[in-house]
């Protein structure tokens, strides 16, 4: 599922409001583990462009 997930945000980063609601989606379905393996890939590959959206996301 974490693939899955990251191909989803891959293509949906285009648009902030959909990137948003899907890395919620993500959050809610992964477990622990997942999610800190999406957080950290997320800030490696978004960081710059949705850090705000990151950071409340993931707090």
């Amino acid at each position: 599922m974490l693939e899955y997930f990251k191909t989803i945000l891959s293509k949906v980063s285009f648009d902030k409001r959909l990137f948003e609601k899907e890395l919620k989606k993500a959050i809610k379905t992964l477990v622990n583990d997942e999610i800190d393996q999406l957080k950290e890939w997320c800030y490696q590959k978004f960081g710059m462009q949705y850090q705000p959206i990151l950071a409340d996301c993931f707090s």
